[in-house]
């Protein structure tokens, strides 16, 4: 039985990928699909699978990771693309790195999964493969544990030289955003009303810090909230609390990646300002609604958006690198 239901999902997800072909590019302009397959010093060495296999093990351990890599992802290529600049640590002489933001800051997670996943490959194959590619990778293989969502995605990034706490508030949408400025940061990254939409599904798992949605509750309680979903978030998130309290992002499915989102969204029951104002246009309602009805729909698009964002402002030549540790320049 257990054989049974193991072909069952290893057929549902080859179904999946060949679906995706007519939606995902072959490559980018830079990008290739399988880039590490031709590099001489890795032709022992499976990059993608041996990540895949440090990521399994941390969401075995703890799912909340899966969150946190997805989210690490999205927040390092909306700022200077995906260059694995998120990753740098405060330095002498760069002491307020993206690390250090508001919005990265304790929340950001994961990066121990990073450094696993590099420090294999090093004694594999040292010099070879990018930070910044072991993020898409990582990104990738949580999608597939947490949500069955499988997609190929072109590799060959260098890692960024420059990060700066400066930049990350500037490119970066908030919590509390109206849904034309939300739109607005979106467009700003060449991604469409309906891509934003598909990638906001990622607030099906993981958690947030009562600090990024009390606003909605305290001193007037949106009206836009379901009343009952507000009582549970009061009883987390009191008052004026000495303690910035964590809540499930969703509280249906918390850690599954999965369309509960939008059906979230349609009941008023999810956290941020940015989520309840998909319902403010009749555009993005729609879009909401059928993403709430169709989920292998929304699973695809949201494949074909994660692939698409990792090419954004691509770093495959100088002054990019590849690092030997992914906090650190070399």
């Amino acid at each position: 039985m257990r054989r049974r239901s193991s072909n069952i999902v290893a057929f549902s997800c080859m179904f999946f990928i060949l679906a995706l072909q007519a939606i995902l590019p072959i490559s980018s302009a830079s990008l290739q699909y399988g880039f590490y397959d031709y590099d001489y010093k890795c032709k022992r060495t499976n990059v993608e699978l041996l990540v895949r296999g440090v990521v399994a093990k941390a969401i075995r351990k703890d799912p909340g990771v899966g969150a946190g890599l997805i989210r690490m992802y999205f927040h390092d290529c909306f700022v200077r693309g995906c260059d694995a600049s998120v990753l740098l640590d405060p330095t002498t002489a760069n002491p307020t790195p993206e690390k250090t933001s508001g919005a990265n800051f304790p929340s950001l997670r994961g990066f121990e999964v990073i450094d696993q996943a590099k420090a294999k490959l090093e004694r594999r194959c040292p010099g070879v493969v990018s930070c910044a590619d072991i993020v898409a990778f990582a990104a990738r293989d949580a999608a597939l544990f947490l949500g069955r969502i499988s997609y190929p995605i072109p590799s060959g990034r260098l890692d960024g030289r420059v990060s700066l706490q400066s930049e990350v508030l500037q490119n970066l949408p908030a919590p509390f955003f109206s849904l034309s400025q939300n739109e607005a940061f979106f467009a700003n990254k060449g991604m469409s009303p309906e891509e934003m939409v598909t990638l906001s599904g990622a607030h099906s798992i993981g958690r947030s810090h009562c600090s990024s949605f009390t606003n909605r509750l305290y001193p007037t309680e949106d009206p836009t909230i379901d009343r009952s979903f507000a009582g549970i978030l009061k009883g987390v998130c009191p008052q004026n609390a000495a303690v910035d309290g964590v809540v499930p992002q969703d509280i249906v499915t918390p850690n599954r990646l999965s369309n509960q989102y939008y059906k979230n969204v349609k009941a008023h029951k999810v956290l941020f300002t940015t989520d309840q104002n998909l319902m403010s246009s009749s555009d993005t309602a729609a879009m909401v609604k059928e993403n709430a009805r169709n989920q292998t729909a929304w699973k695809a698009k949201f494949a074909a958006a994660m692939v698409k964002m990792g090419n954004l402002v691509e770093l495959t030549g100088p002054p990019g690198e590849i690092r030997k540790n992914c906090r650190v320049v070399n």
